[in-house]
């Protein structure tokens, strides 16, 4: 069992649960579990019953929808404060997707008994929710609305800016990003191959456009690059 305060601390920084009143918050950490996951570690995978909802404490986490064939297309990352698993908690239908970490993560794991129980009784929540709901929507519309209009170039050049504006929506200028992923975590985000990915990062850092030192990339002109991709 985790810390109470440090368990209601990390519920509120959760977007999900900010509005929740403290007394749901206490019921809230004593139901939550904590767990620890290597780097490359499955969560859980698709079609697992789903059983609880997950919240990122530290480190980094992939959502993956896997093909038959062994690859895999990369539909969100996550970081701490963000929360996954939610959708097999409504629906009680098995997990829509595979969660992975992308290096050594630390999650709280709340029970779906628990977590219906303050849904059902907090409005908060339950705007919270809808509201999270819809912005996943609108996100997975932008994906597919890149993937059918942009080339691999542009989708690279979009992918980069929008997890910038993930991580700062008003991010401006330069901005340096923590790096886990790999070329081949940047090709399954944009449906391409490691190959084409490494030659694409090479003509973005050929044009001074950004630069990668060691986990950091460092995007010198989050207006310009996205100029960049649309073009």
């Amino acid at each position: 069992m985790p810390d109470d305060e440090f368990a209601i601390e990390s519920l509120r920084r959760c977007a999900l649960f900010a509005l929740v009143d403290d007394a749901s918050l206490r019921r809230l950490a004593r139901s939550l579990r904590h767990r620890r996951f290597r780097r490359n570690e499955v969560i859980f995978h698709q079609g697992d019953t789903g059983t609880s909802l997950q919240i990122v404490i530290s480190g980094a986490v992939k959502i993956v929808l896997p093909s038959p064939g062994g690859e895999e297309a990369i539909i969100a990352t996550l970081r701490p404060g963000d929360f996954f698993g939610e959708l097999a908690l409504l629906d009680g239908a098995p997990r829509s997707a595979t969660a992975t970490t992308l290096e050594i993560t630390e999650t709280y794991d709340l029970p779906r008994d628990a977590f219906q129980l303050v849904l059902d009784e907090d409005a908060s929540l339950q705007r919270a929710l809808l509201t999270s709901l819809s912005g996943e929507l609108r996100r997975l519309t932008g994906h597919v609305e890149e993937l059918r209009f942009l080339d691999l170039a542009g989708r690279l050049a979009m992918r980069l800016v929008r997890l910038a504006r993930d991580r700062d929506p008003q991010a401006r200028g330069r901005v340096e990003l923590d790096w886990p992923f790999t070329q081949s975590d940047l090709a399954a985000m944009i449906g391409g191959t490691r190959q084409s990915v490494n030659k694409l990062l090479t003509g973005l850092v050929d044009d001074d456009l950004l630069h990668i030192d060691h986990e950091t990339l460092i995007i010198n002109d989050v207006e310009r690059l996205e100029a960049h991709g649309a073009r």
